[in-house]
């Protein structure tokens, strides 16, 4: 007993001689992120009309298991493009009627901490994402988006999070890539700054003003190259870039390029800086523990450890009381999305596009013509694996066919800008083919020039479908024996006239292309980006895939069937390279 006594007194007197010393503190905080969700909502596919496997139902459960644990710290973020990509986006944003956007009150019953903006949710235009930004309960980070009248961020650049006195400054930034991809009147009044600059203006910035004891940078841009073209500017995909050159981040996440990934890049200062990206469509968490230590109250918190996990969400359950909470909803959507909107006679299959003139990519020139009474059309597959079924037409068929929300332009462009236009799609698109035993499709390659084994779907092909155009309303051939930039011999028109380099058309597109996404009008035609604009002489109030509803809805039913006007030679060397590519394509 004494001896207890004597402990304590002695104990006390320490603590009273020397406060700071038994004062030493250990504090754990999880960072969970989520990121190109692209309104996968709910366990059920909307467009396939059959349950799916992961949702934001499976983010809850997750995440409500996470907070459950002893002294939990969790911090919840989203990397950006949320609220695009299924029917419920399309219904939410733009047909359902409530005082709060479902969005909103999704992401504010999950509860998340903050959240960076991206493109696509740009892209639902301002009368959508400033209503949602409204209604966040958190911040909708975009430190490099600015007012363009005023200078300012016109979302919030940063936010400090604290987690038991630990303070934790999340910056979000975006790819700056929107004015190139969207028209204006979907960003009209918004500036984007290069990243890497705001990257360390921010830094700086809160090293001066905050008392931040860990930089999180959550960036809606992939990883990108570490030391890139220095033409390449400003980067599209800059989380690797940054997380090498701007010294002062802990750990970054990185999206946009819809990649998992868990990697550490050694920075310029010789510091390990952590670079995370959960995926897309709710498949995986991203989740990093950060462990601070100090060893007294009158010093601040030190970062000692970061940890890193990747967790599928198709192991959780969906969350029962997300479910309940958002049952009617559900319903809704589903009601939209099995609406009848007319008829098709035939099957037609996204993947037949990949190797000529077919019906799938001939159906939305046929409607891209049948709008703008335009001269020519341009159009890509824009669903790399996707079939159609002969018959009753639905409303989510039409999501299989146009995945995203595209205005329609109808641009003036001469006969050579055309042929130019073209010459830069089959350039990405087909490999040259020295012999029938050659690849027919432009496939990724290692290092020795090898198709890795691993690459199946879409991955197995260098560049993405949604960039390859093909043309309606001309008769021309692709001669893939021959090098890029002398493949496109156009023959004439469809109607038999004669086609003029140097006359000017009237061409049907979308508004990612003729905003200058992919590079097709202006590295391929030349045509300097401002003055894109000028070149638009009409364009849709709505959407094309609203536009294709209306038609369809118009007309008894639609015999699918391909233009054949135009086609690869030399034509048996084609076909074997077809051969030989499907099996990579196969998933």
């Amino acid at each position: 007993m004494t001896r207890i006594f004597i402990t304590t007194l002695l104990l006390m007197a320490v603590f009273l001689l020397f406060p700071g010393s038994v004062s030493a503190r250990e504090v754990k905080v999880q960072v969970a992120v989520t990121a190109d969700v692209h309104a996968r909502l709910f366990p059920y596919d909307f467009v396939a009309n059959r349950p799916a496997r992961t949702s934001m139902a499976n983010v809850h459960y997750m995440v409500q298991s996470l907070r459950a644990r002893e002294r939990s710290n969790l911090i919840l973020l989203d990397n950006g493009d949320l609220i695009q990509g299924t029917p419920a986006a399309y219904y939410a944003n733009f047909v359902q009627e409530t005082d709060e956007n479902l969005f909103s009150r999704m992401m504010n019953f999950i509860g998340y901490d903050a959240a960076t903006i991206g493109n696509h949710d740009i892209e639902a235009g301002p009368e959508v994402y400033n209503r949602i930004l409204d209604e966040f309960d958190f911040p909708w980070l975009g430190g490099n988006v600015l007012d363009a009248e005023t200078g300012e961020p016109y979302f919030k650049p940063y936010i400090i999070i604290e987690r038991q006195r630990v303070k934790v400054a999340v910056i979000g930034l975006t790819t700056t890539g929107v004015p190139n991809w969207l028209p204006p009147h979907l960003w009209e009044g918004l500036e984007f700054q290069d990243m890497v600059e705001s990257a360390q203006y921010w830094v700086d910035y809160i090293n001066e003003n905050e008392e931040a004891d860990a930089i999180i940078g959550l960036f809606h841009s992939g990883f990108g190259p570490l030391e890139p073209d220095p033409d390449d500017h400003p980067l599209e995909n800059a989380s690797g870039y940054i997380a090498k050159h701007v010294h002062g981040f802990d750990v970054i996440f990185s999206s946009h390029d819809h990649r998992r990934r868990i990697q550490t890049v050694s920075n310029t200062a010789g510091e390990d800086v952590l670079v995370m990206g959960p995926g897309h469509f709710a498949e995986h968490l991203a989740l990093t523990e950060l462990t601070f230590r100090r060893e007294s109250r009158r010093e601040p918190f030190q970062l000692k450890d970061v940890r890193a996990e990747m967790i599928s969400t198709e192991k959780a359950v969906p969350s029962h009381p997300f479910i309940q909470k958002f049952e009617d909803d559900v319903q809704e959507i589903l009601d939209f999305a099995n609406k009848e909107v007319g008829k098709i006679t035939a099957d037609i299959h996204s993947m037949e596009s990949l190797f000529g003139s077919a019906p799938f990519t001939d159906l939305v020139h046929h409607v891209q013509l049948s709008l703008t009474e335009a001269d020519i059309s341009f159009t890509a597959p824009l669903a790399f694996d996707q079939t159609i079924r002969k018959g009753k037409l639905h409303m989510r068929d039409f999501f299989r066919l146009y995945e995203y929300e595209n205005y329609l332009y109808t641009m003036e462009l001469t006969g050579q800008e055309i042929i130019d236009h073209l010459e830069y799609s089959y350039g990405l698109w087909f490999n040259r083919m020295l012999n029938e035993d050659d690849h027919l499709l432009n496939m990724r390659r290692d290092e020795l020039g090898r198709i890795p084994g691993d690459r199946k779907g879409r991955q197995a092909l260098r560049n993405a479908p949604y960039n390859f155009d093909s043309a309606a309303g001309i008769e021309y051939t692709v001669d893939v024996s021959k090098a890029v930039g002398e493949r496109v011999e156009i023959l004439g028109m469809e109607d038999g006239s004669s086609f003029d380099p140097e006359s000017t058309y009237q061409v049907a597109i979308n508004s990612y292309r003729g905003s200058g996404g992919g590079g097709h009008l202006t590295e391929g035609a030349g045509i300097s980006r401002d003055e894109l604009s000028e070149r638009i002489s009409f364009t849709t109030e709505r959407d094309l895939r609203s536009y294709m509803i209306d038609y369809f809805s118009e007309i008894e039913e639609y015999h699918p069937e391909s233009r054949n006007n135009w086609k690869v030679i030399p034509e048996e060397w084609a076909e074997q390279g077809r051969k030989k590519d499907m099996p990579y394509l196969r998933r």
